[in-house]
């Protein structure tokens, strides 16, 4: 577009022919028609000028080329002037200009645009989600088309991060110590629990973790506390000791020796207090709340409603499996264990952990010594799962009328493997699904058919199956059934389960490593193996534990036995290269009888030693070992109340990662997304006139990841949750301020 080239008015008289002239004085133009004055306007009016200056050359008062010599503009400014005022008159040059209307802020979009900026939302936010360029939006409230509501009063502004950062360091009774009343009160014991009291905050670290709380608190975070556990008066209540553990585990705060780190100001916003506990508070709190079991009879209650909201068919489908916990420190010796994924016998405890199919855990035991997978899954887990079983199994036993109804299906790797131990299974009605060890020879490939296999976590897959019916060796009929691998190796399963399909018994067993890829996941984000606390508690139960004798003399003979093997290895490899008569036969001979009389004296020490380790117990009562062998166990009650903590927490993230994956393009990315959520800021926007808090959550690192958090706070808006010990109901928006 060319530039406006405006007219030069010089001062004083100036001649435009020899009757016409212009003058200009104090900012206004006046033309002269030899001495007499005809027409003036402002310098400024850029409209009349081309008018009157049209006017002149149509009624041959001037020439074109004068207008132009004596105002400097081009030529065909002029020539545009003159056209118009002959078509249109002096009132063209005052018309506005014909637009073309309105192609995107049609009334309707308008109208739409108006309610959401009434709703105080961000222009940036608007122009997201009716994907309308924030340019457009600007540009009509500047032209006035849209009006956007004036800020509140600045008591009603929110505080900015670095504002709360100083009033937080300025607080009297500490840091971030704001609410004085409520902290006296709970000093001197008029005060059961502080109600939550939500303030306008910006960038609050760590905002995004709110948006698991309608989850967690379906999951049953809060449900059954009242019921088991009980605080003394103060300050924290129940409920914000759970919100704020189960968000520091969401928020991937493995200890809560983690929080002497972080800004306790800034965590007490995101629970409607001035700030959290100290670790040494909390911790403590944690041991009041495990003291007299009642960690355990709450976790033992959250596993029946978890049990409860599986579904039908997974319902009475259990994962079995050990954790080794490695130990560390030196608050106490105790026993080695196998560690399979470091291969080393460290110093250890084991968790036997109960999954669903789809890994999701539902309850979890510690055995100090461990005893093996089928005395605890005999001993400690089924008397407790027998109890916790959904009321849906029960009338699948007498529904269903087979030589060999099952209510269990347990299913764990090969270390459960045995006959007599799947027979006391089937007379129980527990099916046992597991790999069976001491294969035979392999099945002719022509047995092996192509099947598709439904997995538990979604998706199919191709495998080659075949099945047999095998008696094992105490007459126990189960099915063996082998998958065929591409390389043509065979892997052996045994079922006990005899009226599921094929598939489904392929399927349930192969999804096994669900509950592997937990316990990986679960010690990488949420710090599974970390202590709750170092104390250490003395074993009351009767517990039976390795003799050391016996594996001090267990030891000595395999030590034996490794030295007689390679003794009678160099006596078998002894051979003479010569004539009998040779020089060398003799020390030949003798070499050889040295040898000899060599392994005899080490096969005696090996009966000698054989006949100690007889005499000697193999396992003896713990409170037998020696003074300098025994021994204390971990304490398990803070452990046992984090890890059911963390296990909500894990159920509340898999239930929004489940919302994400239905329109993600990279399923498996759900998670990742949801650990940055978990982590990014967030405005707490308290309208207590509305009785609603918003949680305006900053945009994340890229388009795609908006449209799916939007659609995930359009989800979690819709169930209405209320913060609890609140009347605020949760709004979760996505945007910036």
């Amino acid at each position: 577009m060319p530039q406006l080239q405006l007219p030069m008015f010089p001062v004083g008289v100036t001649s435009v022919t020899s009757d016409l002239s212009f003058q200009k004085e104090a900012g206004t133009i006046t033309y002269f028609y030899g001495s007499l004055p005809i027409f003036s306007h402002p310098e400024d009016d850029i409209q009349s000028f081309r008018m009157i200056t049209a006017q002149f050359c149509v009624n041959g008062h001037t020439r074109q080329a004068d207008i132009v010599r004596a105002f400097g503009l081009p030529k065909i400014s002029v020539k545009r002037a003159v056209n118009r005022y002959r078509t249109e008159g002096p009132k063209g040059f005052y018309q506005k200009k014909k637009g073309r209307g309105p192609s995107v802020l049609t009334p309707s979009v308008l109208a739409q645009v108006q309610q959401c900026l009434d709703e105080d939302t961000d222009v940036a936010d608007i122009a997201l989600q009716l994907d309308i360029k924030a340019d457009t939006l600007s540009k009509a409230i500047r032209a006035g088309r849209l009006h956007q509501p004036k800020k509140k009063s600045p008591r009603c502004l929110e505080s900015s991060k670095s504002e709360r950062s100083s009033a937080d360091r300025a607080a009297l009774m500490g840091v971030a110590t704001q609410d004085t009343l409520g902290r006296v009160a709970a000093s001197i014991g008029d005060l059961d629990a502080v109600t939550p009291q939500f303030q306008p905050a910006l960038d609050v670290p760590n905002g995004g973790v709110l948006l698991a709380l309608p989850a967690l608190l379906v999951m049953g975070l809060l449900k059954y506390t009242e019921r088991f556990f009980s605080l003394p008066k103060g300050y924290y209540g129940l409920d914000s000791l759970f919100l704020l553990l189960a968000f520091m585990a969401l928020s991937r705060l493995q200890h809560i020796e983690s929080l002497r780190y972080c800004a306790p100001g800034e965590w007490g916003k995101l629970l409607g207090l001035d700030r959290i506990p100290e670790v040494r508070t909390l911790r403590h709190k944690a041991q009041l709340l495990s003291r007299d079991h009642q960690a355990k009879a709450w976790s033992a209650e959250l596993c029946r409603y978890w049990m409860a909201l599986a579904p039908e068919e997974q319902s009475n489908i259990l994962y079995i499996d050990g954790h080794v916990r490695v130990y560390q420190g030196n608050q106490t010796q105790l026993p080695r264990h196998h560690v399979a994924r470091q291969k080393l016998c460290l110093r250890a405890t084991t968790d036997y952990w109960v999954n669903a199919m789809d890994g999701q855990p539902f309850m979890v035991v510690n055995q100090v010594v461990d005893p093996g997978l089928i005395k605890t899954i005999e001993n400690t887990l089924l008397p407790e799962l027998k109890s916790r079983l959904p009321p849906q199994v029960q009338p699948q036993i007498q529904a269903v009328n087979t030589p060999s109804p099952y209510r269990l299906t347990l299913v764990f790797d090969r270390e459960g493997y045995s006959p007599d131990f799947l027979a006391r299974m089937k007379a129980q009605q527990i099916a046992v699904l597991t790999y069976r060890k001491y294969r035979s020879d392999a099945w002719p490939e022509t047995e092996f058919h192509a099947h598709t296999l439904s997995l538990p976590m979604g998706g199919e897959t191709r495998v080659k199956l075949a099945e047999r019916g095998v008696c094992l060796s105490n007459g126990l009929w189960v099915r063996e059934i082998r998958k065929l691998t591409e390389r043509g190796h065979q892997t052996a399963l045994i079922a006990s389960d005899y009226q599921s399909d094929l598939t489904r018994v392929a399927a349930r067993m192969f999804a096994r490593w669900s509950q592997e890829n937990y316990f990986k996941y679960m010690r990488e984000h949420y710090g599974l193996d970390k202590l709750a606390d170092y104390r250490t508690e003395d074993i009351t139960e009767p517990m039976q534990v390795v003799n050391p004798a016996y594996r001090e003399l267990d030891g000595k003979v395999r030590s034996q036995v490794g030295k007689l093997n390679r003794l009678q290895a160099q006596f078998g490899a002894l051979h003479f290269e010569g004539n009998l008569d040779d020089k060398n036969y003799t020390a030949f001979e003798q070499k050889k009888a040295d040898l000899k009389q060599e392994i005899e004296q080490a096969d005696a020490r090996i009966k000698t030693l054989k006949l100690a380790r007889k005499e000697t117990s193999r396992h003896i009562d713990v409170s037998d070992l020696p003074g300098d062998q025994k021994f204390k166990q971990l304490s398990t009650q803070s452990k046992h109340l984090i890890d059911t903590l963390k296990m909500t927490a894990y159920r509340a993230e898999t239930a929004m990662a489940n919302s994400l994956r239905e329109t993600m393009t990279r399923p498996d990315e759900a998670r990742t997304l949801l650990c940055a959520l978990y982590k990014t800021e967030a405005d707490l926007l308290p309208n207590s006139d509305n009785q609603t808090l918003t949680i305006r959550v900053h945009h994340m690192a890229n388009v795609v990841s908006d449209k799916l958090i939007e659609k995930l706070c359009a989800e979690l808006t819709a169930t209405e949750t209320r913060f609890p010990r609140t009347n605020l109901r949760m709004i979760f928006k996505l945007g910036s301020n």
